[in-house]
Parts: structure tokens; sequence; C-alpha cells
């Protein structure tokens, strides 16, 4: 087990308090499919924790003529086909933002999802209200793995990074929040143990975090924990 002090917590959204993955991963396979566009599970499980124009930005040479722009439109629209897979709460991921807003921790989220999106998500949680800051795709610089998100996040906390604790399920947020400078807790939601290895601990679910007097957090981990 693993008891780290904070003065803030900062969250990403999907795969870490929400599981969107599944359905993440079958719209951007619908692209690719609908264009021709070669791929495998791998290069879709890359995206992960990552604003969708660099994704396409990097991939655009797989789709010929094709604009960036247009492409995300496309990838976006594809969130009203009936058929995917709904989202479902991260075990563990409300009760613990729950315990930690009444014990006086600030709290933040940072996504790669646009405002819209990560406002649906996070009322649907019914969390939005305990959040003193949600730092989406679109007031950012650069997403992650560039730390300006969770720097922006403990600038607003007024909290200095080293004395955060961030939340993430990709290898791109982990890597965001150990720039940053602070203490961070990998989720094995969508990727294995290994894919997080920069993580200072690493977790199966936010059932495996507890909130402490001090406060601080009890951290029994999935394989891994730095001291």
């Amino acid at each position: 087990m693993g008891l780290i002090a904070l003065r803030a917590a900062v969250f990403d959204l999907d795969g870490t308090l929400i599981d969107t993955e599944p359905r993440s991963k079958l719209m951007w396979r619908q692209l690719f499919e609908e264009h021709g566009a070669p791929h495998d599970d791998e290069l879709l499980t890359s995206f992960a924790g990552r604003r969708g124009r660099e994704v396409l930005a990097e991939v655009a040479h797989l789709f010929p003529g094709r604009p960036v722009e247009e492409l995300f439109e496309q990838v976006v629209s594809y969130e009203a086909l009936p058929d995917l897979p709904a989202p479902a709460p991260v075990p563990g991921a409300v009760d613990l933002v729950r315990s930690l807003a009444r014990a006086g921790v600030p709290l933040a989220v940072v996504t790669s999802g646009q405002r819209p999106y990560a406002e649906g998500l996070l009322g649907a949680l019914g969390i939005r209200d305990l959040l003193d800051i949600v730092v989406t795709a679109g007031d950012v610089v650069t997403g992650k793995p560039h730390p300006e998100g969770y720097l922006a996040a403990a600038s607003h906390l007024n909290v200095p990074p080293a004395a955060a604790v961030g939340f993430e399920d990709a290898p791109a947020g982990v890597a965001a929040v150990k720039a940053a400078g602070m203490t961070c807790v990998g989720v094995t939601t969508t990727q294995p143990v290994g894919a997080l290895a920069e993580a200072d601990h690493v977790v199966a679910d936010l059932d495996r975090v507890n909130v402490e007097p001090g406060p601080a957090l009890r951290v029994r981990g999935a394989g891994k924990e730095r001291p």
C-alpha cells in the first residue's frame, strides 16, 4: 500500500472517471473503415488520452485529400450512432471525487475532449459541481502528453504541481502528469500495467484509492508501486 499526501487532485476524464474507451475505439475504427485507411488495434489504442485533431494530423497521410478538420468533424458525428456501447463510471470514481470534496481537497479535470462533451459526461456522473475547474481540449495550445493542461489546473487551484496528484489511464496522460511535476496514479481501465510504467502508483480502478485524514490517499496497487 502507498500513502500519498496531497493538496489537490486532478483527474483525466475518459477512461479514468468514466469508461468511454470501447465507444471511442469503435468511432475511430468506423472512420478508418469508411475511408479504407489501414489500421490495427494497436494504432487505435495509441489515440487514447490525446486530442483528436492532433492524432489526425499525425495520421493524415492515411487519408489522402481529406483535411484534418473534416475528418475530426466526421468522427465526432459518430457520437450520435445508436448502437455505440454506453459509457459507464469507472468503479470507485464518483465515490473518490465525493470523498475528496468532503475533505476540502481542490479538484480539477483535465481532458482531451471538447467542452460540451466533457460537461455532458461530468453532469451524467453527478460530480460537475464538485470541480473547481475543467480544462478541455480548447483551453490549451498543446494537448497531452504536453503538461500544459495540468499546469493550468494547478495554477487555477493555487497549488504547486508537486503538491497535487494526477489520475490518468493512458500513456500520454501519465507523461503529461509527470512532466507537470505531479505525483501520478495510473488506472488500468484501458491499458495494461506496463503501458503506465511512468506512473508512481498503478491501480486497477478507483475503488483501490481511499481518502484518509491529512488529507492523504491510500493506494492499493495493481502490480506496481513506487515508494
